[in-house]
């Protein structure tokens, strides 16, 4: 049984400045800014929410299917995608478009500077739930906005169960909007931040958002995560990982965890024990998809740092 995930496929293309950026933008002249930055480190990874949450739920013996809108450059990634042996049958080219890119430029500080181009993801709307093909779940991700509502709806009249993820689309986003969402979805995830841009949107606090769900699922970094579901609030512990070298992506993989603890109807501990730990593997390389392990380093790494094993 599969899992469909609804969301980005995009291109990052990562620069590091060696040096900060206050250092050459004067703040009494930024109605003139007109600045250059020489970036000798270069690197372009294979990135979106939903090529990252299938390329994580593929390790972990999974069955993904992402669904997205992609451009006339995409090539390069559908190899990869063939490499890893993930299906895109529901991977949809627009040839007039390209596939969103991310432009990241990065300073000694860690502050960055981003352009985003969304391309072929703001057709993501003329994608469609399939029915009756042994797709057990699904993950509505960041995504263009009208796909993201109309993907949302089709997984209810398809009767497949499915996680809300905003992400980073919940700008797009008003109160109303997003109460549809919480109306539709089985689970919701969110980080420490978007819970609390949920909360000012919609006036519901994280233990009344999850009375409207079977689960609220929201992240907390390096301290772990909360799980609300039946009336409780659970304490996940955070995993621990060998190094920390880039969080690019944790999030998407913590959401692989998420979609293949339900799939094979474990309890929220293991599940969210699970998560945070694909999250923690993937902190330890840098890029969205460098990271692999075999199922049974996974299950190692779990007892190792759980004590028991799933």
């Amino acid at each position: 049984m599969s899992a469909l995930i609804c969301g980005s496929m995009a291109y990052d293309t990562i620069m590091v400045f060696h040096d900060r950026f206050k250092n050459h933008i004067l703040p009494e002249q930024v109605h003139i800014l007109n600045v250059s930055f020489l970036v000798p480190e270069l690197r372009r990874e294979f990135g979106g929410c939903a090529g990252n949450i299938a390329y994580n739920l593929k390790l972990l013996g999974g069955d993904p299917r992402p669904m997205a809108t992609v451009g006339k450059d995409f090539q390069p990634y559908a190899q990869w995608l063939s490499y890893c042996g993930i299906d895109q049958t529901y991977i949809r080219t627009v040839d007039e478009s390209y596939t969103a890119q991310a432009y990241i430029t990065t300073d000694m500080d860690d502050n960055q500077i981003t352009a985003f181009h969304p391309g072929a993801m703001s057709f993501a709307h003329l994608n469609t739930v399939p029915t009756k093909r042994g797709i057990k779940l699904g993950i509505v991700a960041p995504d263009g906005k009208d796909g993201m509502v109309q993907h949302a709806e089709q997984f209810v009249q398809a009767g497949i169960p499915f996680i809300f993820d905003p992400g980073q689309g919940m700008p797009m986003f008003n109160g109303e909007e997003l109460l549809h969402f919480v109306e539709l979805a089985d689970w919701i995830t969110l980080n420490d931040y978007e819970a609390h841009l949920m909360q000012e949107r919609t006036g519901l606090t994280p233990e009344q958002l999850a009375e409207k769900v079977s689960a609220l699922i929201v992240t907390k970094g390096a301290n772990g995560s909360l799980i609300y579901t039946e009336g409780k609030t659970l304490e996940i512990p955070p995993a621990k990982p060998k190094a920390v070298l880039d969080p690019t992506g944790c999030g998407d993989a913590f959401r692989a965890g998420l979609l293949y603890g339900l799939k094979e109807e474990f309890d929220w501990p293991t599940i969210g024990r699970i998560a945070s730990l694909l999250g923690a593997i993937k902190v330890e390389t840098a890029g969205t998809q460098n990271h692999t392990f075999t199922p049974s380093d996974f299950h190692d790494r779990y007892r190792e740092n759980f004590g028991h094993g799933f």
